[in-house]
Parts: structure tokens; sequence; C-alpha cells
């Protein structure tokens, strides 16, 4: 068994949404894409529905039947999805699963499933407000939405919502936020002329749903903040606990003189006798590569530095000079590379900050074969995360 895990605290991913929860009057959507951005899928799910989310969302199709096939009923909506899926359209709408619908096309191809499975197929209409991406561009947008209102009026499918995405939401004073809000509201008023008013209206992400209130209309879409990282590092949010730990062992500590190069290419050279330690990550479990000679860790209860090359199963740390202290650290020393921050450990954004990216990449991109392991610090039920009897 791996000595290396990832530890989800559940009463986390609870209390964020609740958090969330609290802070509007609209519905929460808690977004579970990519294995509930690497937290898992169902257990993440699960925890969110518990701290009040009504909605889950997911981009893929697959991602919204796992949710089925896990038992977990609750409305869902999943957005990408191309030509050449009809098995997993027609499995999706059979599952009560909410589809977006972007271009006529995909309007066709909801049509001809829901005419084949006998009901209507319950649809998102989604309007490009700006990012160019997924959505119907505003100059087909009535042509997406007259076509849906026909739809709609022969019982092929029922228009749940109408909904977009911020651009540029992580800056709230940012002038395309406002001017998407703007164009959200032109473009529901070309869907009402053509006789849609969907049961819900959605625009705000994870930043907007914090920062944003004139943005949350329905239902609001958190994603990151679901998993406690702030998605808007200008506005603190306190409430907000990191739910995902990455930790391991060291598999081995050893001294070495001055002027040893360290891992693939010695990019890393020892500059005094050093104690080195072995940590059985890499970047074939997630661990970027761009961390070399910067990822921050933290052995046996103390910061260090990531030194030399990231390896696809490994890299090395110095733990500094080769007596005292380090000396002293032995095989077998836990090391987290990151964490709530609570106890000086580092955090999913110092990785971030470190390696030139983004947290959402950071722990969504936590391999496969490292086990998550799920836990609960609330297990009292008293609110304090310390899972302690009350």
């Amino acid at each position: 068994m791996s000595s290396s895990e990832a530890v989800v605290d559940l009463a986390a991913i609870r209390a964020n949404t609740a958090f969330l929860r609290a802070g509007t009057d609209a519905e929460v959507m808690a977004v579970v894409k990519a294995d509930g951005y690497g937290h898992g899928l169902l257990p993440a799910a699960s925890a969110a529905l518990a701290g009040g989310a009504s909605w889950l969302g997911v981009a893929l199709l697959d991602e919204a039947l796992a949710l089925r096939t896990g038992g977990i009923t609750a409305p869902t909506l999943a957005w990408l999805w191309a030509p050449g899926e009809a098995h997993q359209l027609r499995a999706a709408i059979e599952a009560d699963v909410d589809v977006s619908v972007s271009s006529t096309w995909q309007l066709d191809a909801v049509r001809a499933v829901a005419a084949a499975v006998g009901r209507p197929a319950r649809i998102h209409l989604k309007i490009d407000t700006g990012l160019a991406r997924n959505g119907a561009w505003v100059d087909d947008w009535p042509v997406v939405v007259e076509a849906a209102a026909w739809a709609e009026s022969t019982n092929d499918v029922t228009v749940i919502g109408i909904w977009s995405h911020f651009v540029y939401a992580d800056e709230p004073a940012h002038s395309t936020v406002t001017a998407q809000i703007d164009a959200f509201g032109r473009a529901l008023d070309v869907a009402r002329s053509s006789g849609i008013v969907p049961q819900l209206r959605h625009l705000a992400n994870s930043a907007a749903t914090l920062t944003r209130p004139d943005a949350h209309f329905d239902l609001v879409r958190p994603g990151i903040a679901i998993y406690g990282l702030n998605p808007v590092p200008s506005v603190p949010a306190p409430a907000l606990r990191p739910a995902m730990t990455l930790r391991t062992h060291a598999a081995l500590v050893k001294n070495v003189g001055a002027g040893v190069g360290v891992s693939y290419g010695h990019q890393y050279v020892t500059s005094r006798p050093s104690t080195l330690a072995l940590v059985p990550l890499g970047y074939a479990d997630g661990v970027p590569r761009a961390a070399t000679n910067v990822g921050p860790v933290f052995v046996d209860g103390r910061r260090a530095v990531v030194s030399g090359r990231v390896c696809m199963d490994q890299f090395v740390v110095d733990l500094g000079p080769s007596s005292g202290a380090a000396a002293a650290v032995p095989a077998g020393a836990e090391v987290i590379l990151f964490g709530s921050g609570r106890h000086g450990e580092p955090t999913a954004q110092d990785w971030a900050s470190a390696t030139g990216t983004i947290y959402y990449e950071i722990v969504t991109r936590i391999g496969a074969r490292v086990p998550r392991r799920y836990v609960d610090s609330d297990l009292d039920g008293d609110g304090d995360g310390d899972g302690a009897p009350t």
C-alpha cells in the first residue's frame, strides 16, 4: 500500500457549501466536475448536498452518469458534449440529467433522443456573453431560442434554465463582469420575446457567488470555493476551509557532502554537507515538474523546498546541514506538500504561486495512484472542525 495519500475532509466541503448557501437567496449548484476537483466525485457531491447544495454540476455526460450510478439523484446539469455522444446523451436523458444546449445541432440531437425515449428532455440554453468558449454567440442566440421554443411547444424539451459563464469574475470590479451581466439580461429578454421563461437563470461562479450578488439570479454555481480555496485572493474569505491535504513519508534520508549534484541534470547542488530526504511522489502523481527547486514542503514539522528536478515518481528535499535537527529526521518522517496551512504547512495557493499556475490545477492534477482517504473533522457536529466532543 502506498505511503502517500490525499486526505479529504468532508466536513470542510459541507461547511464551505453551507457558508456559500448562507450568503445568497439563490439555489446552489455545487460543481463536482473533474472528480470533484480531484477530491472524489461521489464523496464531494454527497458532502456538498449535505451542506445545502440542491443541484450538482459536471462538465461531461459520463460524470453525470457516474453520479447516478453512485446513487445520487439530485438535479444535475452536464454542459460539455460533442457529436458522436448519442449513446451517452440518451443514457443521461433517461437518467433525468439536464443537458446544456448551445446550438441548433445540439437541440436537434436532444429532440431525437427525447422522441426515442418518449418524454421531454430537460435542457439549459447557454448564451456566450463574452467568454467566446461554449454557448451560442449573440448573433445565433435568437435562432437557438426560437428553435427551443418550438421544441418546447411540441413537448420535446423543457427549458429548465438559461445560463452563461464569466470571463473575469476573480476581479469583481473588472469592466467585463458588469458587461456580461448586462449581456445576460439582454439574452433573457430575447428568450422572453420567443416565449421562453426559464425556471432558473444562472451566471455566478465561485468568485461571483462571493462578490457579486447582482449576478446571483436564481442559482449560483460555486466550484473551487466548495473545496475551500478562495477564488478572489484580493477579498479574504476566512470561512473557507481547504478540504485536501497531500501527504506522504520520506522514503530515504541520507547525509551527503558539499558540492553534490541532486536529481536529473544536477539542477541543484548542495552548498554544504547536507541531509537529503527522498519523497515518493512525482509528476506521475500530479506534482508539477515546474516545482523543481521552488516547490514548498513541510518535512517533520518544518518548511523546506524541493531540491533538484521533480521526477516521475519522486523528488528530493535538502533538509539542511548534516548535523543537528536535519540529521535527526528519520526515514518515514511525515512530508506534507499542501494542506489547510493551519499548522504551518504550505497551501495549494503556495504551490500555485511557486510554480506559476493556479490552485485549481494543483488539486485537480493529483493522480489516481494517490489514494484518497476521507475524514470528517466535525464528527461531533459542533461545527468547529476539531472532531472532539463538545
